[in-house]
């Protein structure tokens, strides 16, 4: 099997729909111009056939044996040609369809990737699934017709040169007729088009709402709230199974077209013929050659109403892959690759005031949860901020160094499906021993234990088969294993019980010693065992020092970490 030269997709260009579809055809120029000349090929074979088999049947009623015989030869050879160019312009076809589509995949998904969490902002989940649903589909078949459009084009072409040769009229008529059909059909095109576009629309809402209803099914359940979800999802799936019917109300009369319109051809084609053989202008062969003709055209005709269609249908999916490919993350900039500061170093944020020392257990502790997130995020550079790490500002920083350096870690990261083994070290690089203790550290032995297989067990889509205590502490694994210079954790115990909270605390200080550790978290257990504690409020550093010394001397604080009243 061939294999597919997509280990780098490029840079695109996403300037515009057709500047994109342009960049697919010249990055697979190649392939995709041995397609063409196998598409036309195949189409030429198949149109000089009625010619050879008409001079066949002028030679049997000329009683030409020699002639017949060689014309039949003719007719053979043609067919094996065709054979031959159809079975190569087939794998052409799925070669070129298959680079078109999977070089739209990596860069979307490359794209997903730079975004990050922009990304969901900018778009809803269902917009983006469609795109690798069907917008990929149509850019492989918009790529795929060009191969049997440019042959149909050919062949049309020589198709008409054979028949004004032979005879003026008769040529004019399918020369005119052609054209005809095909402008009796695009109005067509249109309406359908406007109608998948909306039909699109509806499904790539419905999936939104379906994964909404997935992700917090265990929630609708305990507040009675399934029911009512359902009934929407109902309500919204009969809307795309409408839109759906407006969709193929269409697309029949297009396809009744393009059977009624070139068979009215055929017809009046075959009546003229007739006409003319028998006042002598033209021969029986001739006649059975123009019916011949009037038949094969039938194929080239549609095809070039498809590759209308098609070629629409890959601008509006090519439309949705630019508008991902033109979004820009929310953090602005690329920073110099040459600002790489020392390791050891303080991650400082100016306008807070949070300073994180290095080597250190540090918590912060905010009187607002929001404020907690809003500054993992600055300090991750997530969000702009004048923050600095070892005197080097992050902004002046690779964005792919500060990730290397800096790692957060919430509750809103997810579990992917596959080995657990392996979502747990997705580089593969850590020791079996490192594994255990990153378990241990995080109090997640009990977990894997209880799986058939343990970490070779297999984890479902979301790490949906885990309780949110659970996968809190298997995400906290896979990010003491990443072990990066700074590790920011974000509520890392609020789903797990107290027991299980106490041990993770006890043993998290000692799975990150000589690194830099900040845990966002109003926990007593967590402040407790914290080398520093920082107390924020207002968005602002209010104290710092001891957790049993802020609750002692800050009022604040103690209300903040008690649940109490300030």
């Amino acid at each position: 099997m061939r294999s597919l030269p997509l280990a780098d997709p490029g840079v695109p260009d996403a300037r515009s729909p057709f500047r994109y579809l342009w960049w697919i055809a010249r990055g697979q120029a190649a392939p995709l111009l041995t397609g063409m000349g196998f598409a036309v090929l195949w189409w030429l074979a198949q149109a000089l056939v009625p010619a050879a088999i008409g001079r066949a049947i002028d030679s049997l009623t000329a009683h030409d044996a020699s002639g017949l015989v060689r014309w039949s030869l003719v007719v053979l050879g043609l067919g094996a040609v065709a054979s031959f160019g159809g079975v190569m312009r087939h794998r052409s076809a799925v070669y070129n369809w298959l680079c078109a589509a999977y070089r739209t995949v990596q860069v979307t998904a490359r794209q997903a990737t730079r975004l990050g969490a922009t990304l969901p902002k900018r778009l809803s989940t269902g917009e983006v699934i469609s795109v690798g649903n069907s917008d990929i589909a149509h850019i492989g078949n918009a790529v795929d017709i060009v191969l049997r459009g440019s042959g149909a084009v050919v062949a049309i072409g020589a198709v008409t040169v054979i028949l004004l040769s032979t005879s003026t009229r008769l040529g004019m008529m399918v020369l005119i007729g052609v054209p005809l059909m095909a402008l009796a059909v695009a109005p067509l095109l249109r309406p359908l088009h406007r109608r998948q576009h909306v039909q699109r629309d509806l499904q790539g809402d419905l999936a939104t709402r379906a994964g909404d209803i997935v992700a917090g099914l265990r929630v609708l359940r305990g507040i009675g709230g399934e029911q009512v979800f359902t009934d929407r999802y109902r309500e919204e799936s009969q809307r795309v199974r409408e839109a759906g019917v407006r969709v193929a109300s269409v697309d029949a009369a297009l396809e009744g077209a393009q059977l009624l319109l070139p068979g009215i051809l055929i017809a009046f084609v075959t009546w003229q013929g007739a006409r003319y053989a028998l006042d002598g202008t033209i021969t029986v062969g001739q006649l059975v050659s123009f019916y011949g003709y009037a038949l094969f055209l039938v194929g080239p005709l549609r095809t070039m109403t498809e590759a209308a269609d098609k070629l629409t249908k890959g601008h509006v999916a090519a439309r949705r892959v630019v508008r991902i490919l033109s979004l820009d993350p929310e953090i602005g900039g690329t920073g110099a690759t040459d600002a790489t500061p020392e390791p050891g170093g303080d991650l400082a944020d100016r306008e807070s005031g949070v300073v994180v020392r290095p080597g250190r257990l540090t918590a912060l502790a905010c009187a607002v949860p929001e404020d907690a997130i809003a500054e993992a995020d600055r300090l991750g550079r997530y969000a702009e901020a004048d923050v600095t790490y070892g005197g080097v500002r992050l902004a002046e920083m690779a964005p792919a160094e500060v990730r290397r350096r800096i790692l957060v870690a919430d509750n809103a990261a997810r579990l992917f499906s596959g080995r657990l083994r392996d979502e747990l070290d997705p580089t593969g690089s850590a020791s079996d021993d490192e594994v255990a203790d990153a378990l241990h550290a995080a109090g997640a032995e009990d977990i894997v234990e209880a799986l058939p297989d343990g970490l070779e067990s297999h984890v479902a889509e979301g790490g949906w088969e885990f309780s949110g205590g659970q996968q809190q502490r298997l995400r906290l694994v896979r990010a003491l294993l990443a072990d990066p210079e700074v590790l920011i954790l974000v509520e890392p115990t609020s789903a797990v019980d107290a027991h299980t909270e106490a041990r993770i605390a006890d043993r998290l200080a000692k799975a990150r010693t000589g690194r830099t550790t900040l845990v966002c978290s109003t926990s007593p257990l967590m402040l407790d065992r914290a080398d520093h504690v920082i107390f924020m409020k207002d968005g602002k550093v209010l104290a710092e020092g001891a957790h049993r010394t802020l609750i002692a001397t800050e009022p604040a604080y103690t209300a903040t970490v008690t649940r109490g009243e300030g």
